[in-house]
Order: C-alpha cells, then structure tokens, then sequence
C-alpha cells in the first residue's frame, strides 16, 4: 500500500478539456473527503468540482499532498509549472503526480525536497521488480473492464461495480491499473508504464490466486481497437485472466480520442475481439454486460439507447452513474 498523505490539493493546471483533469476528478469524485480544493491557473475552464483555492490555502485547509492532477499528450511535466511545485514543496507538501515525466529526475526538485523533507511521488511508474505471465489458471474470480475507446468510463465502471458488490456483501476488491485508479485506492500498477513483456506478468501479480468466492474487478485500460493503447489492452486480457469482462463505451463519440476520422468499433465488433483475445488465458471468458456514458444525451435518450443496445445484444446496458450497475452485479452473481 502506497503511503499517500492526505488530504489532497488538486492541481489542474489551465486545463479546458474535462478528460484531461481525470485524475484530479477520479480523487474528487471517488475519495471527496480525502480532497479539500483545487488549484487553477488563468484560462482553465474545468472544474473538479472542488473549491478554488491557492496552495496557501489549501494548506490553510489541512492539505498535506498537492496531486498534479492533469494529463497531457504524452504525460510531460511542463516547464511552467514548475515554480508553483517549489512553492509546494517549500511549504511541507508532498508531490504527487502521475505523468510520465518523472518528478524525481528534475534535479532542482529532488534537492528542494530534501531540504523541506517532504516526498516527490511519481505514482505511474512500478518500483517492484515484475515477473513475465504463465497463463497458469488460477483461483478466485475476475473482472475485466475493456472499451470501444481509451477514456470511455472503465475506471468509474470498474469502481462504481466493486461499490455495489461489496454494499451486496460480495467479496470484492478494486484492483487500480492507472494513474487515477491509484489515487483512489492508494495501491496498483500503472501498466502503461511497465515494459511491455511484464504487461501481463503485472496484471498476474496485481489479481493473484485468492478465494473461491471472491472477485477481483480489475480497471481496464485503452482499447484492442485503438492504435496507439492496444498493446496495453491486450496484456491486460490476458493477465486478467478474467471470468467476466464488461464493454465500456462513450455514446456520441464521432473518433477514436485523439485521432482523426477513425470511428469506434461497434460493440458487436468489441465484444467478438474482446472475448477471443481473453480466451488465450481463460476459455470461459465471456462479456457479461456494456457500460455507456450517455452524458453526451438527455436522461430519456440513455434510456432508449440502453434499452436498444438490451434487445440487440442480450445483454444488461447501463450508465453506471445515471443507472447504476445492479444489473450488471446481478448477472455476475448469476454466472
């Protein structure tokens, strides 16, 4: 378990693209009382949802950890930044950030943490030594979140599934593969930072042997389908090992993120890849419910798109935060 200090001050940047803060927004939206502000720079035009503060303040407020809680293309630190980070560190916070970029090779940083004595925390890079996959059936039960897209809601499927299995009473554990994941539930593996050999070995380790009886719901990451994430997606597939896998999907979404004129698969498509490719490892696999964010429609047109997607496919459709996820809990515990 990583030793993340709390309460956070979420750093968001001069961000105007609501995806590009999910970080800062997972911490907010699935750990409010471990969050108490956000800092915003001139032009950010996104919210958490947190209150506007400056680093004075937050720290006013108790915080003890300014999270950098934006991702760019690429996942750099951006030189300008960096004076607010030293106005951070000066002040007693710990730093903690999930890009690519590591806090821990900028020299300046490193040596103005040591002199206030507070940790730089680079939380999407592994420090455990990993092991390559076997593919060696194991015990227990799993879930695998995959997408149509990266960014379509398999991390708050993933969560919002592992909520509503525990408040049933289920054994059920969170098992984070991302950045924000790991905000929230302070332990995981960022896997699209391990080298792609140990993707699978990661996801083995991550999701060990356990219980007959008890499920791991496993956040996924990118999709089979997407050019530059599928590697990762696919390492995941089979490590996962996964009984049951749920399709998340963005309705409305005209390209792939972050590519030009490249439409989504249909989740016919998704669902046929998706089962394949997990079968190499467990030949039950099979999709089990879709997961839609509909907040692109009215509440009534997600209806009408789920209920379509139910008659078409056979399958339980949800958004799992206007509707919440019962239907897809209830067909895990029927399988």
């Amino acid at each position: 378990m990583l030793e993340l200090k709390t309460p956070y001050l979420l750093f968001i940047g001069h961000a105007t693209d609501p995806l590009s803060i999910k970080m800062a927004k997972s911490a907010a939206d699935w750990s409010p009382e471990k969050c108490v502000g956000e800092v915003r720079s001139h032009g950010c035009t996104v919210t958490t949802g947190m209150p506007a503060m400056t680093i004075a303040e937050g720290i006013a407020a108790g915080a003890r950890s300014l999270v950098l809680g934006f991702a760019n293309s690429g996942g750099h630190l951006d030189e300008q930044w960096l004076p607010m980070i030293h106005e951070a560190i000066a002040a007693g916070l710990d730093i903690i950030s999930g890009l690519h970029d590591r806090l821990n090779a900028y020299e300046e940083l490193v040596n103005a943490a040591a002199q206030s004595n507070v940790r730089l925390l680079d939380i999407r890079h592994p420090t455990k030594r990993l092991k390559t996959g076997k593919g060696y059936r194991r015990e227990g039960k799993r879930v695998l979140t995959v997408g149509t897209d990266c960014s379509v809601g398999k991390m708050y499927t993933s969560l919002s599934l592992t909520r509503e299995m525990q408040r049933r009473g289920i054994l059920a554990t969170f098992r984070a593969t991302g950045q924000s994941g790991i905000l929230v539930a302070g332990e995981g593996i960022a896997v699209d930072c391990v080298v792609a050999d140990f993707i699978a070995g990661a996801v083995e380790e991550l999701a060990p042997a356990n219980a007959a009886n008890h499920w791991d719901i496993i956040e996924g990451q990118g999709s089979l389908f997407h050019p530059a994430f599928a590697g990762v997606s696919l390492g995941l597939l089979h490590g996962a090992q996964a009984d049951a896998l749920v399709v998340c999907h963005a309705l409305g979404r005209s390209s792939m993120r972050a590519i030009d004129n490249r439409p989504l698969p249909s989740l016919t498509e998704t669902i046929a890849l998706n089962e394949q490719m997990a079968r190499v490892t467990n030949p039950n696999a099979k999709v089990i419910g879709i997961a839609v964010n509909t907040s692109s429609v009215t509440a009534a047109e997600a209806q009408d798109y789920c209920r379509q997607v139910e008659q078409e496919l056979g399958l339980p459709c949800v958004d799992p935060i206007r509707h919440g996820v019962a239907p897809l809990v209830d067909q895990l515990e029927e399988n």
